[in-house]
Formats: structure tokens, sequence, C-alpha cells
């Protein structure tokens, strides 16, 4: 699916406010990179939004990328390169997706959602550490979480959100590995983003590059492409 006339400008508002620039930033910057020192700042940040870029961190993290096209500065490896100095390492690029609506997706069962956090927690017990922190449960307050009878009520899936700026719902899904390749990570993000959209928020998926899962369903859902954001770790 497209994006409505104007929801780029508003995602690109919401990523300003973000990371720390004026609301007005990224339209007057017109295509040129928006750069933000921070020396107190514990990561460097780059994020291209629909044609336009941004960078935040440390004056010496600027400096090192001063010379540097945005097609190189979004790969992981040349933020780790410039970083590696002062201790940069992990967090990765993150493919982000947009939607401004999305078809609705219709069990072919009746299901039970928790919203409780118990649920969630218990989820993640069930899943690779790697899942875990891609996904960060425990930073998406608004939680949607499809339960499955397995002699017992077990959590197999959970759709969740976390409200950003007043606009976006940053998103993100995680299913129990014995549950997947069923449609249960769809239909649990299905949920989570129709209660974003319900709240007049625009819809904000961040998935790993190298996350095929995750990207299918992005793509599977009607998302649409926006640009990515990559990220080290100081310290």
């Amino acid at each position: 699916m497209t994006l409505e006339p104007g929801s780029a400008d508003i995602i690109q508002l919401a990523w300003a406010r973000h990371l720390g620039f004026d609301d007005a930033d990224f339209a007057a910057a017109a295509g040129a990179r928006l750069t933000r020192a921070d020396d107190s700042r514990r990561s460097v940040d780059f994020v291209r939004l629909f044609g336009s870029s941004a960078l935040v961190g440390p004056q010496w993290a600027l400096d090192a990328a001063a010379g540097i096209p945005d097609e190189e500065l979004a790969q992981h490896v040349t933020l780790l390169t410039i970083t590696r100095p002062h201790g940069g390492h992990g967090l990765g690029a993150a493919a982000l997706f947009f939607a401004d609506e999305l078809p609705l997706l219709q069990p072919a069962e009746e299901l039970t959602v928790s919203h409780g956090n118990p649920e969630a927690v218990e989820l993640e017990g069930r899943c690779p550490p790697d899942d875990v922190n891609e996904v960060r449960l425990s930073g998406l307050p608004h939680r949607f979480t499809i339960m499955r009878d397995d002699g017992g009520p077990v959590p197999v899936a959970c759709g969740a959100y976390a409200e950003w700026e007043g606009i976006l719902a940053d998103l993100g899904v995680l299913v129990d590995p014995d549950w997947r390749r069923r449609g249960l990570g769809s239909l649990a993000a299905s949920i989570a983003a129709h209660e974003a959209l319900a709240s007049g928020l625009t819809l904000q998926w961040r998935s790993d590059v190298s996350n095929k899962g995750s990207l299918a369903i992005a793509r599977s859902l009607g998302f649409a492409a926006g640009g990515i954001l990559t990220s080290v770790r100081l310290g």
C-alpha cells in the first residue's frame, strides 16, 4: 500500500522530535543531512527517511562521518568502523516501514487475546534471546497476546506498540518458535496495528535488515518502505 499525501512529513516530524531536532528541520534541510552533536550520548544513530537523513551522536562521530555519503553511512559496518576507537558495537541496521491504513485480517476461528504483562513475559521466556532483544516487548506497553489451548492457556504470539511523540505507533511482534509459520505473527501484528490506527496513530515497523521473517510480515500486511535506521552503542 502507499502512504497518504502528507504522511511522510508527519513521519519526519515524529523522527525530528525523537532525535532532538526542531519540528521543521527535515523540511528545511531540503535533502541535506541533518546533524546534532550530543557528547553525552551513548550511541550514534543515523536515519534515512524518504530521501532525507539525520545523524546524531558525539561531535567526534559527526566529524568522522562528514565526508561519507549517506549510502555508505547507512551500512552498519561503516558506523562500526568510525566508532571502533570509542568502543562502538552492536545494535545494527533496521529497515523502516510505515502505514496509515491496513487491511484487517480476519482470524479463521475465535481468538482469546490478553492485554496483560505476565502473558507477554511468559512468551518472551519461550523465544530465543536474539528475537526478544530485537522486538523489545518490555518497551512496548500496548500488548495484544494471542492465547491458545495447549493443555491450558499459553501465549503463542504478541503484537505490541509504543507511542512516539503522539504521532507514531512503533510496532513489534514476537511469536513462539513452536507456533511459527501459521500466520499468527501477521495476525498479532494486525490486531496491534488496528488498535493503534483507531487511536489516530501512524504505524511504524522496524526490522533488522537480516530478519527475513519480520520483513516478510511487514510487506504482507501492506507496509510501505520508508528508510533505514543504523545505530551503534558506545563504550
